[in-house]
């Protein structure tokens, strides 16, 4: 018998253990897999790995307008996927040590919910039957693979495949233009890949501001990646994919082709329907605190379907322990960042000009090219960046920050800490930013949005 029986080990699952074990309770935590999920496995950890040593290659043959000659730049793909294998296995062994250290019991296997007797919940591990009164369902999500002709062929991959190849694909197609798929045809693009990204809206980036995915597109052609807007995939063959555009049907050559449309919440086969757990397309339904329909069962991160972000299942996995130990935290969804990590980078937080105004908000808004920052020009060539603002006209209050640059993806969170704590642009103009640092663009801006 456990205090609290936790499904999955990704970022939700295994922060949320070793929360729960620091608070005193006794917990189990049950993974099919690795410890460390999707995101350390298969996901922000080995993407970002790579990301970095294309960013150093690009650097060191591009290092001319900077003083720096160098010659013979090779790119080794087999010594970068040694080290992000390296990074990976670090990572596991952390995770297991810090659970360790909080005394939460780990059981390797897949955990399905067998019922509730007598206000305690059973889970199944293959003939081992987990007990506890309390459960945290944290299964994280999948890939989405559209069913169209040809995709369930060999040399068509998802993100899991695709960051384990032994080569650089000569021709490489990316279906669909979000996060996941931009960040891996920047890596492929900067190594040496010609790449084709085919998005069925007509802009790249999702629910980015429009601006900022208009400079993203244009930085990002740059670098050699093609872009099919408004296109349709119909079918893949052994060498090409065909797609609908607005001028007809288009057949674009492939060797790998990246399946990158979206991922759905990972609870086939988990045992929902025993207890009757609400869901939502496969989404399990939570409140603020992280709480389903039933009594004594919470969700925390992707399955939730919320905000499919690693730092997010974090602070799900804090508010669902504090809820279950007398504490009222909830989750701001409106003041979790989000980045992009190509090259330039993507950061936002809070609301979009678009969507303000689609909220009947009054708003004013303030744009600076990321040149007029001197941190930023020291150490950028040749590459567009803007840092955007939305502020509350009738109270100052900042709304939304959105920037492409380098560096945006770690000053992003002091934005996220200032619409957090809902301070107004006068507020904001006491604070003071080091100088020289990238960070005073945020502020910069702030003074020029006139109220």
């Amino acid at each position: 018998m456990y205090d609290l029986i936790v499904l999955g080990g990704g970022p939700a699952g295994y922060y949320s253990a070793e929360r729960a074990g620091a608070e005193g309770l006794d917990t189990v935590l049950v993974e099919k897999s690795e410890l460390g999920g999707v995101c350390l496995n298969e996901g922000c950890i080995p993407s970002k790995t790579l990301l970095h040593c294309a960013k150093l290659y690009r650097q060191a043959r591009d290092s001319e307008a900077f003083g720096v000659s160098a010659e013979n730049v090779r790119f080794e793909l087999a010594t970068v996927m040694a080290r992000k294998q390296k990074i990976i296995e670090m990572l596991r062994k952390g995770i297991a040590s810090t659970l360790k250290k909080h005394k939460v019991t780990v059981v390797e296997g897949e955990g399905v919910i067998a019922g509730r007797e007598g206000g305690v919940f059973q889970v199944l591990v293959g003939e081992q039957v987990l007990e506890a009164r309390r459960l945290l369902v944290c299964t994280g999500s999948e890939a989405i693979r559209i069913p169209i002709p040809g995709a369930d062929k060999p040399h068509v991959f998802t993100n899991r495949e695709i960051l384990s190849v032994d080569a650089v694909p000569e021709k490489l197609v990316v279906i669909g233009g979000g996060v996941i798929g931009l960040e891996l045809a920047t890596f492929f693009a900067e190594i040496g890949g010609k790449v084709t990204v085919v998005e069925m809206l007509p802009r790249i980036g999702g629910p980015i501001d429009e601006e900022i995915s208009g400079v993203l597109e244009k930085e990002l052609i740059k670098k050699g990646i093609s872009f099919k807007l408004e296109a349709k995939v119909a079918a893949i063959s052994d060498d090409a994919v065909t797609c609908q555009t607005k001028d007809g049907t288009e057949e674009i050559p492939a060797d790998i082709v990246l399946m990158s449309v979206g991922r759905r919440a990972a609870t086939k086969g988990i045992g929902l329907e025993r207890l009757n757990i609400q869901h939502d397309r496969g989404a399990v339904v939570v409140d603020e605190r992280g709480r389903t329909n039933v009594p004594g069962v919470w969700a925390a991160g992707d399955v939730n379907g919320k905000s499919m972000l690693a730092h997010t299942a974090y602070r799900e996995g804090d508010v669902c322990i504090s809820d279950m130990t007398a504490g009222r935290q909830v989750t701001r969804y409106h003041a979790v960042p989000g980045v992009i990590y190509t090259h330039p980078e993507v950061a936002m937080v809070g609301l979009t000009e678009s969507e303000a105004r689609e909220a009947g908000v009054e708003i004013v808004t303030g744009k600076l090219p990321m040149t007029y920052n001197g941190r930023y020009l020291a150490e950028s060539e040749g590459e567009r960046g803007i840092c955007k603002v939305v502020v509350d006209k009738q109270t100052g209050a900042l709304l939304g920050v959105h920037m492409i640059g380098g560096h945006c993806s770690e000053m992003i969170y002091g934005a996220a800490a200032l619409i957090e704590d809902e301070m107004r642009v006068h507020d904001i103009q006491e604070i003071v930013f080091p100088h020289p640092t990238i960070s005073e663009i945020i502020k910069d801006t702030l003074m020029h949005v006139k109220i």
